[in-house]
């Protein structure tokens, strides 16, 4: 059995902010994911419409890592831990690891939570992987293609009609993204296709959309995408889904309608990954809600003082399920490990803001007080972006992929998705792939 002194399990970006601190410390470690990429999850949106290539945002967390000669990558899924024994079980190939370490660090994030419907997913479009992305993409030319070619008005109309769920930072993206794709990108390529023929629905349960933010800011962004021809639908929830559209409904005031589309995207709430639950059992640890581990507050998991969650499996005092989180939270379990801190040191979260983009230079930020919309917003945006993507070549080819998309009319990406495949064929692989 091998051993190290700690393992961290995924790959995300407390995961990444806990090995580059180990390692700048010489302290073994062993990083074990199931991908082979460190993937920068707030740019997938950027992906599914063509903005920018994967390799942008998931470079090899084996090449981030690299200079770092106390650490270890491997490739695999952690099935199983036994805290008494400090062991963690994992899979690779098909065939089954153990490794022991003196502390672990979980970090395996959370995928797209469905509320008790979990149906949903086979008829609905996530964006929580670089597949869901590329799944999206694809199905966005094969609609606007196959809306160029037929003859059926009510085809051509759920074809060029997307649904969104969620008005969260992701939803109000995409939302603001289709939107924009079809009047700056497909409207100059496709002559009988125009901005106003594509309607984009973004559905939202609370009363207002990015909830997170409120007040001024959460209307300002209502006002743009709904200038930009978004329908923004408030206060109203989504009770059925099938292939052809979905049913929304309005308890409140008792209104219900059904919309056809082709295309719906999920983007509403998320869920710990299974590793959570396995860790909770195992720990004795309490869940909160989407399976999320209530840690304590030294990120603590359970009875286990040397075992510890992190980002958005872990839950402590209502704090957001965003990157800035589980970075902090990395950083300080790293110190704690290497002796900077004492053990038991609490969890000290510094908000350093929030922002999100609504569409072309149209964006919010919140610093304390501070509240920025529009232009200003939307270059602020863009710079902490640059700053948090890995490495130059990243950033060099990001800038030139903006340039070309926002200040220009070119989608460089998008012509990776536009290979014809037989319907035949695509069931079969999605069946597989399922």
């Amino acid at each position: 059995m091998d051993r190290t002194q700690v393992v961290i399990v995924g790959s995300g970006f407390g995961a990444l902010a806990a090995a580059k601190k180990l390692g700048k410390a010489g302290t073994p470690f062993v990083l074990i994911s199931e991908t082979t990429e460190h993937l920068f999850q707030p740019l997938l949106y950027q992906v599914a419409t063509g903005v920018i290539s994967p390799g942008e945002i998931a470079p090899s967390i084996r090449a981030i890592l690299a200079k770092y000669p106390s650490g270890d990558v491997r490739l695999g899924r952690v099935v199983d831990v036994d805290p008494d024994k400090k062991q963690v079980v994992y899979e690779a190939g098909g065939v089954s690891h153990t490794i022991g370490y003196d502390s672990l660090i979980a970090a395996t994030g959370a995928r797209q939570a469905y509320f008790g419907h979990d149906e949903f997913a086979e008829v609905t479009y996530a964006l929580k992987t670089v597949a869901d992305a590329d799944r999206l993409r694809r199905q966005i030319v094969r609609c606007f293609e196959e809306a160029h070619t037929t003859s059926d008005p009510e085809r051509r109309r759920d074809l060029l009609h997307f649904i969104v769920i969620g008005a969260g930072p992701t939803g109000v993206e995409l939302a603001g993204q289709i939107k924009e794709l079809a009047g700056r990108y497909f409207e100059k390529s496709l002559r009988d296709i125009t901005s106003e023929d594509v309607t984009v629905t973004l559905v939202e349960g609370a009363g207002e959309t990015l909830p997170v933010f409120g007040g001024k800011l959460s209307k300002y962004t209502q006002d743009s995408l709904e200038r930009a021809g978004v329908e923004v639908v408030l206060g109203t929830m989504v009770t059925d889904i099938d292939e052809h559209g979905a049913t929304l409904s309005s308890p409140s005031t008792g209104f219900e309608k059904r919309l056809t589309a082709d295309t719906i995207i999920w983007s509403a709430g998320i869920q710990a990954n299974d590793f959570a639950a396995v860790l909770a059992e195992r720990t004795g640890c309490e869940t909160g809600r989407g399976g999320r581990l209530l840690v304590d507050e030294d990120l603590t998991v359970g009875r286990y003082d040397d075992v510890y969650a992190i980002g958005d499996m872990a839950s402590l005092n209502n704090l957001p399920a965003q990157s800035p989180f589980a970075m902090q939270g990395g950083r300080h379990v790293a110190a704690i490990i290497t002796g900077k801190r004492a053990l038991g040191t609490p969890f000290t979260y510094r908000d350093k803001g929030s922002m999100a983009i609504i569409n072309r230079f149209r964006a919010i930020t919140r610093v304390g007080k501070v509240e920025l919309t529009g232009v200003l917003a939307w270059f602020l945006w863009l710079a902490v972006h640059l700053v948090y993507l890995v490495g130059f070549r990243n950033r060099y080819v990001a800038v030139m992929s903006w340039c070309g998309s926002f200040l220009g009319h070119r989608r460089p990406h998008f012509h990776y998705a536009q290979e014809i495949e037989p319907a035949e064929l695509r069931d079969q692989r999605e069946d597989a792939a399922a």
